[in-house]
């Protein structure tokens, strides 16, 4: 199950993950590290709290924290203050917490992960097939929908050798993919089907998502 933006659980709490491609870079929401590590109901305001004492003790990792936009609680996509591994790592260093190496093995499990799936694609769909059965999908739904994945894998290979690029380009092509056998656009699908930033094709029937595949 590919998804550049996915939700990573440790301990039972949610980390608001981002995987780059082009970097082969994971990024972490620093919010979401910092509530897990302190435990504290007001992240937000204890890591401006750690901005200001870390700016004056000289640190620049504040200053290199970038910011991408991230599922905030109240389903929207908002901008969120983010850090790739080895930043959290640093981060880690400057937060008290019991949880802090238990957290990075986390992280380094996170990052193994990863590079098992980039050599060999198999542990991808075993493991999407492990998420999927974990969620309550049926197998005849899971088989469809593996197969629908590797289809828009071979599709999206074809765009980019065409010279296409993903955001708008890969947008537009979609939309005229599923209007093919909806009559609507991917966003207006997602609306019937009452979606906000949950991924169409995960909530499709599997009639749905053979007239998918055959477009």
């Amino acid at each position: 199950m590919k998804n550049e933006n996915a939700i990573r659980i440790f301990e039972q709490k949610k980390v608001r993950t981002h995987w780059d491609e082009d970097k082969e870079l994971w990024f972490i929401s620093v919010i979401d590290v910092i509530e897990v590590l302190t435990e504290t109901d007001r992240p937000r305001k204890y890591w401006n709290d750690l901005k200001t004492k870390l700016k004056k003790e000289g640190s620049e990792l504040s200053e290199k924290i970038g910011q991408l936009k991230l599922a905030a609680p109240d389903g929207k996509m908002r901008l969120t203050d983010v850090a790739d591994s080895e930043q959290i790592f640093r981060l880690i260093q400057s937060i008290p917490s019991p949880k802090a190496e238990p957290f990075k093995l986390w992280l380094a499990q996170l990052a193994s992960e990863r590079l098992d799936e980039m050599q060999d694609p198999e542990i991808t769909i075993d493991r999407a097939l492990e998420q999927y059965l974990t969620l309550g999908y049926s197998e005849n739904w899971i088989n469809q929908r593996l197969k629908s994945i590797e289809i828009r894998k071979e599709l999206t290979d074809e765009w980019k050798k065409r010279g296409l690029s993903k955001g708008l380009q890969f947008a537009t092509l979609t939309d005229i993919i599923t209007k093919a056998w909806s009559g609507k656009t991917t966003k207006a699908y997602k609306v019937l089907k009452n979606l906000k930033n949950e991924n169409l094709r995960d909530n499709m029937t599997n009639t749905e998502l053979i007239f998918n595949m055959l477009a």
